[in-house]
């Protein structure tokens, strides 16, 4: 038996509770929102006058779909194998309900599924793939695959073909960072694409590897320096992997959020005083992927642990108008004033906890210290019902629907679980974008 056998034995066998199809409609509200909110962004633009130029098949569709959730940074994080996984399962789902006619509780469980390849194997790549290629782009295509073969009703040998040519599409490489390029949506919404078209293949026969992870040649042996395979199968009796992913409240990287968890805790503790200097105390992975003193672009300021915890202490809010050009001019002195460094616990507690410490000198040389284990959005520390509904309500308003089409919206997704109708949240997505 094969790793990629094991794996879809594993996720096939897991009994799913109603409470988890609640928690895979909050994740597809959350993947939904944020992708409107992406369609009414610059790079959006250029994504939606890119496919209303081509030729569109509901791949394709999928790809832009997947693509625009990625683009505000406000899309969900697993922290064990530092994915995306609604960006890229939700839209392959989505788009295939379309073409099958799938219920919406056949939709909540394929997204499930999806999470749950996506995350184990992103979990198993060790923490040198992640400093070249991007988990999201190059686990992706697994869990987009293992998704789509759910509403396909792939045989399990067919689910091993699908899964196998996903993994040879698998790419995603991080040199986009460098100049702050557009590339990391294109990452998306090409493992979205991926996996559907592998997952389709299978159904017409068109075989896979089934060593695609351990082969000689395979995944691990061309991307990973130190995989860690047996994570692939541990704890098969945990919780699906999607209720162990977090729901982001800023729209920053997650590598920022544990920063502004405390710099937002000490924007009220200094009660008017000014921050003069700033010290963060956080993890290698967080300054390998965020270490942008300047940033020059609205992008890079979201990729910058120096503006997030600036502007989180100058305004004691942070929200999608906190990277522009004026915001970044406002931070450039309080950021040049901060330094970072990688320390214990939160370096040895990384990828399990993402957690961080900010320490916020005054003008009166009063010293302020905050740190974090866990992070707002994690499941320790979950957004509830109504802070989830303001987020995805502002992020649907942002992307160009009205208060009460924001709520219908809301209404029409959670309400998913149980219900034996099929879904039209895809087509009304694209209808909504590409007016």
């Amino acid at each position: 038996m094969s790793l990629t056998q094991d794996l879809i034995g594993l996720i096939r066998n897991k009994p799913v509770t109603p409470a988890d199809l609640d928690h895979a409609a909050l994740f597809t509200l959350d993947a939904v929102a944020s992708a409107y909110a992406g369609g009414a962004t610059a790079v959006g633009a250029i994504l939606r006058n890119w496919a209303a130029a081509t030729d569109r098949d509901l791949k394709r569709n999928a790809l832009l779909m997947g693509a625009l959730t990625h683009i505000t940074e406000t899309d969900d994080l697993h922290r064990a194998s530092v994915t995306h996984p609604g960006c890229v399962v939700v839209p392959a789902v989505l788009a295939t309900a379309e073409r099958t006619g799938a219920s919406s509780t056949q939709v909540l469980h394929a997204i499930l599924q999806g999470f749950e390849a996506m995350c184990r194997i992103g979990s198993a790549v060790g923490p040198a793939h992640y400093r070249i290629w991007h988990n999201t782009a190059t686990c992706g295509p697994f869990g987009s695959a293992m998704a789509v073969a759910s509403l396909l009703d792939l045989t399990d040998e067919q689910t091993l073909d699908a899964l196998g040519n996903a993994g040879t599409q698998s790419s995603g490489l991080w040199q986009f960072m460098q100049n702050g390029d557009m590339s990391k949506h294109l990452h998306a919404g090409r493992a979205c694409e991926s996996g559907m078209l592998a997952a389709e293949m299978a159904q017409h026969a068109l075989t896979g590897p089934a060593e695609i992870l351990e082969g000689d040649r395979g995944f691990f042996a061309g991307t990973c320096a130190d995989p860690v395979a047996q994570n692939i199968l541990r704890n098969p009796q945990e919780a699906w992997q999607l209720v162990l992913t977090s729901i982001k409240p800023w729209p920053s990287c997650r590598h920022t959020h544990p920063i502004i968890d405390c710099a937002l805790e000490i924007y009220h503790l200094l009660d008017g005083a000014e921050a003069s200097e700033v010290e963060i105390k956080t993890y290698q992975a967080a300054l390998d992927v965020c270490d942008c003193p300047e940033p020059e672009t609205e992008y890079q300021a979201k990729f910058s642990l120096y503006h997030t915890a600036a502007i989180a202490l100058l305004d004691g809010v942070v929200g999608l108008d906190s990277f522009d050009a004026e915001a970044r001019l406002r931070s450039q002195s309080l950021r040049r004033a901060t330094s970072v460094t990688i320390v214990d616990p939160y370096a040895s507690r990384y990828p399990n906890s993402w957690g961080a410490e900010v320490t916020v000198l005054t003008g009166s040389g009063e010293r302020i210290k905050v740190s974090r284990k866990d992070c707002k959005g994690d499941p320790e520390l979950a957004l509830d019902g109504t802070e989830m509904r303001q987020k995805a309500t502002g992020l649907l308003e942002y992307g160009g629907l009205s208060k009460a089409h924001a709520h219908q919206v809301c209404d029409q997704i959670l309400s998913m679980p149980g219900k034996t109708d099929s879904v039209s949240i895809f087509s009304d997505f694209i209808q909504q974008v590409m007016r």
